[in-house]
Order: C-alpha cells, then structure tokens, then sequence
C-alpha cells in the first residue's frame, strides 16, 4: 500500500497544504481489481471502466477517474503526463473503490472522442449514477485525478447526477480555447503531440497494455529510488516526451480531424469552442469543490483556476489549494492526504479538519511559506505599476518619452540568417534591484501601446526573477494576436481584461494601438536585491526565447518592424502596499 508511513510505498510530492488533519481513513484493506467492465451508456455505447476495490465484500464510497488515457497503466509508476488518475494503491487500503475509466473513443470505449464536448458530459454524468448503483458502492460517489481527469470531474458536475457528493479537480481546464488558443496563438507545441499521443494509445490493445513487457518496466519504475527522482520532473520533461509520440503512426480519424478543427478551421472563438466551455455553465454545480493548481502550469491549466473559483457559485462549498515547484508531477501522487481529509469529510462523515481556516491556500515562491486567503486577490493588495522607459528600465515613470523595436520575420523570404542591421527578436525591460522585497500575488497584466508595419502579429509576454548573479527564473507569462485586442466593455470581477477572441479586425499597419494584455495570475516574492523583468517577443519558436514549461506557439506568419512605446505600463497586484501608480502619459496616433 501507499502513503507516508514507514513501511508504505512512498508517495512522491507535498501531501497536504501545510497543516495536519484527523481521523482519517486507516489502510487496512486487501486490494482486487475487475478489469475491462463495460459500463452502459444512455445511448447504447459502452465504457471500459478497471474498478479496484477492497477485498472485502462491504459497501464503500466510489472514486471516479475518467479521461482520454490508459486506464490499464494508471499504476505504472512513468513520469509521463497521462498517468494522474491517483494511486489506488492508496485509495483502496482505506476504503474507497477507485474506478478508472476511459472515455468515449478511447482505450476500447466505444463511440468518438469527442474532446470535452456536451456528450462527454451527459456520459459521465451515466457513469456515476452507474458506480453509484453497483452492489460494491454505498451510493457515495466523489471524482478524483489531475488535468483531464480533473476537466471530467467538473464536466460531470454540471450534469448535477444525483449521487455525486464532492469533487477534487486540482489542475482542471475549464474553457478549451483559453488552453489551446491563447488568446488567438495556437499552443502547439502541446496540442499537437498531445493528439498524437491520445491517438496512438488508444490505439494500443489492451493485451498490449496487460503485457509482461509493460508488467516488467512497472516493476522497474516503482523501484524506490528510481521512482523518487521523478519528484522533480517538469513540464518542459512532458513536453519532449509527447513529442515522440509524432514520429510514430494513429489513426487520423478522429485525431487529426480534431487537431485540424483546433489549428486551423476556429481561429476565432464559435460554436465549436463554445461547446467546450465550462464557465458559462458551473453555476450548475452543487457539490462542494476543492480546486487547485501549480504556479508553473501557466500555460495549461492555471489560467483557469481562479475564472472556475468564481463561476462556481452555486457550490456549497469551495477550496483552493496553489502548490510551488514540482507540486503536480507525474505519476500523481501529490495532495493525497489532503484529498483523503477532503473525502472522508464529505463521503464518510469524518471531522478531519479540511474545512478549517480560510478557503484559498497558496505557497508563496520566494517566501516559501503557506499562506491563507479569504479572497483572490488577497486582502490588502494594492496595484504597482511601473513604466516600459525607452531606455529598457522598468521605471516608475517613463522618464524621456521614446520607444524600442523588435522584428519578427515569416518564413520563405530566401535569407540564411539575420543581419546585424537587423533590431533584435526580442526586447528586455528591467528594474532596478529591489531595495526591499516584493511580494506580487494576484492578477497581473501588461498596458501596451505599440505599432505594427504588418496588419497582424503576436505579442508574447514573460515576466521573470532576476537575481543578482543575473540568473533567471520565469513568472508567468500572457499571450495575445493582435487582431484580436478588442476587450469587452467590462472587466472581470478583479479588474482584467477580458479579451472574447470572437472577431478580428486588421491592424492599422503605423497607428498606435492600444494593447491591454493580461498575464495568468500568480504568486511570487521578489527577494530584496532581484530585480523584474519583462520579455516581449512575437515570435518564441526560437529557443532563445523564455517558453514556461517548454509550451511555444504557431507564428503568425507576417514580417513586421513591432514598435513599443516608453507610455506602456506593467501592472502587478502587489501585497501590503497601497496603489501606485506611474503618471499618466498622452498616447497620440
């Protein structure tokens, strides 16, 4: 069995949000698994569905796993991105079923994959009233399991089954276009390798799965120091192990018919992308939710943590937890303690302790300590904004009006390399070292008034720590095509902007434009002594430019000269400090 007592196989990751809790679930049961039950769904199409389960012939609380990926090797023990269904060999010593289920299309299920569409929704809802209704469950269901698998949990819950008791979505995606679109740039160098991947093992049988082949790297990857080293495997680590999966052969159907949707036929934010979003709809869920992400998912899964925070209104009750560094690695294992705490309170009755103190948990990079908030942004923030200078400072004011530019070239213009004469693919801003420390928390966003010489291009942001050796470490980072820079009339509930995505309008090639690009919220404390630094680009193929977690974008394709003027403002959310803010600058056309 598994977990953090002497003698259990250890769990790699940070268990809990800091605190200690009580009464919980001891392991105590055998564990057996029925493999490849089919589980019916309204329409006629069967789920395949592994369901381990005590030996005991008593009635226990189900735990639902379900997304697009192997289901027969969520216990192989590989640092690789599709295994984060939990470890059963945790849930069930102490009295929890762990069902884990392939979705529609996938891993033998019958049907299409139809990526976090409405029918993915009304299945899940069908497979928990079907665990609920097995003679091995108490009627008690919860949901379990990090990124599509968290996505599933929240899809569920807004069918509102009617034995769904609590979820645990830590590192869900809400709104598919926010992930894979950025604003208008398609994330792909994720999406692309993560539909070859999906498709290629769903092609897999499951004698294949179930080999001596697959049973003997099982046993070799959760030997006990081998499996410790993938503690620290990033996202950058996932990345390049997707890749591989391009160079072998799937099935275009639906894979590449999906991917094609994706990349090329809904730019724009329709009827597609609005099948897969989940915002809209949460106020339907009713169960209590515990919510979580990673600083570093700045790319995938952060930007919608705290969107779905606000949305779930209609949720009895709501938790946060944000984790640092190496918080969500793969396999998962991380916050099972706390998820044991979560679901003995609401599946067993238990006073664990998981609902004492303030909602939102966060660990604080920098500081490095846990955290308490009643709200997000936290109490008693206040806004910090500092000036793009044309001499490349961040400054409090603009200092002597002026402006800097970089290129950004399309391909086929018949050059082998750049020329000296060329301005540079990148601009650098940076402060002055900090004189006390800075703790930025919160929503972030970038005031850009800037000029064009093509009628479209990108602007993609990196904020970083610079520490006084000059090393650096990325924050966070925003991402916008410029045709798509109209923002609604009104901003979010914490003052960003809210860019829709859902018409383009041509740059004027030489006008000022006013860009307003916000960064994906975050936590840092920026140490006395380190200084901030902005990096923009419009094109960040090239592996000079800073990429959060190896995640890069289709260019847009045009040759522009992009001019930034000393007028545009950084904007951090800043803990303990009152407004300030840079004085206003005239921006003429």
């Amino acid at each position: 069995m598994a977990g953090v007592e002497p003698g259990q196989r250890h769990l790699n990751g940070p268990q809990t949000t800091g605190r200690e809790y009580r009464n919980l679930s001891e392991p105590v049961h055998g564990m057996r698994c029925d493999r490849d039950v089919s589980v019916g769904m309204r329409d006629g199409i069967g789920l395949l569905a592994d369901v381990h389960r005590p030996v005991s012939d008593g009635r226990f609380p189900a735990l639902i796993a379900a997304s697009p990926y192997p289901r027969q090797i969520q216990d192989l023990g590989a640092p690789m991105g599709f295994i984060e269904a939990g470890a059963s060999d945790f849930w069930v010593p102490r009295g929890y079923v762990h069902v884990i289920a392939n979705l529609r299309g996938t891993g033998g299920s019958g049907g299409t994959f139809g990526f976090f569409d409405a029918q993915e929704r009304r299945d899940l809802h069908d497979l928990v009233e079907w665990a609920a209704d097995q003679p091995w469950c108490d009627g008690n269901v919860g949901m379990i399991g990090i990124s599509y698998f968290a996505m599933a949990q929240l899809e569920a819950a807004v069918e509102r089954p009617a034995h769904l008791r609590a979820i645990f979505p830590v590192a869900a995606t809400t709104d598919l276009y926010e992930a894979a679109m950025h604003h208008g740039l398609f994330s792909s160098s994720f999406v692309t390798p993560f539909l070859a991947m999906v498709g290629l093992t769903s092609a897999r049988s499951d004698r294949f799965w179930r080999s001596r082949l697959i049973n003997a790297v099982r046993a070799v990857l959760r030997t006990a120091p081998l499996h410790k080293k993938f503690a620290t495997m990033n996202g950058e680590s996932s990345v390049t192990l997707l890749h591989a999966a391009l160079k072998l052969h799937h099935d275009p159907h639906p894979w590449d018919d999906l991917w094609r949707a994706m990349a090329v036929e809904h730019p724009l934010r329709d009827a597609w992308w609005d099948e897969r979003n989940l915002v809209p709809l949460l106020d339907r869920v009713e169960v209590p939710t515990y919510l979580g992400c990673d600083w570093q998912n700045v790319p995938l899964h952060l930007p919608s943590t705290f969107p779905a925070m606000r949305a779930l209104t209609g949720a009895p009750v709501v938790r946060v937890a944000m984790l640092g560094e190496f918080g969500l690695t793969w396999p998962w294992e991380s916050l099972h303690i706390e998820a044991l705490a979560w679901f003995d309170h609401w599946l067993k009755d238990h006073d664990t302790g998981i609902l004492d103190g303030p909602p939102i948990r966060y660990w604080m990079p920098g500081a490095n300590e846990w955290r308490t908030s009643h709200t997000w942004p936290p109490e008693g923030t206040g806004r910090r904004e500092w000036s793009l200078r044309a001499s490349g400072e961040l400054g409090d004011d603009q200092g002597s009006p002026g402006e800097r530019s970089l290129l950004v070239l399309g391909a086929g213009l018949g050059r082998s390399r750049s020329s000296p004469a060329d301005p540079p693919a990148q601009l650098t801003w940076t402060s002055e070292p900090l004189t006390e420390a800075l703790d930025a928390v919160g929503d972030f966003e970038l005031e850009l008034h800037a000029t064009a010489t093509a009628t479209d291009t990108a602007w993609i942001i990196t904020l970083q720590d610079v520490a006084p050796d000059d090393s650096s470490v990325d924050v966070t980072a925003g991402w916008l095509r410029a045709s798509l820079c109209r923002t609604d009339s009104h901003a979010d509930s914490a003052g960003s902007p809210q860019l829709p995505c859902r018409e383009a309008e041509n740059v004027v090639p030489g006008a000022v434009t006013t860009y307003r690009i916000p960064l994906v919220t975050n936590a840092r404390r920026f140490a006395t002594g380190h200084r901030i630094r902005l990096v923009v680009t419009s094109d960040d193929q090239d592996h000079d430019t800073p990429a959060i977690m190896g995640f890069r974008h289709a260019p847009v394709g045009t040759s522009s000269r992009n001019t930034v003027r000393s007028s545009s403002k950084l904007v951090l959310s800043v803990a303990g400090q009152a407004d300030r803010r840079t004085p206003e600058a005239g921006v003429s056309a």
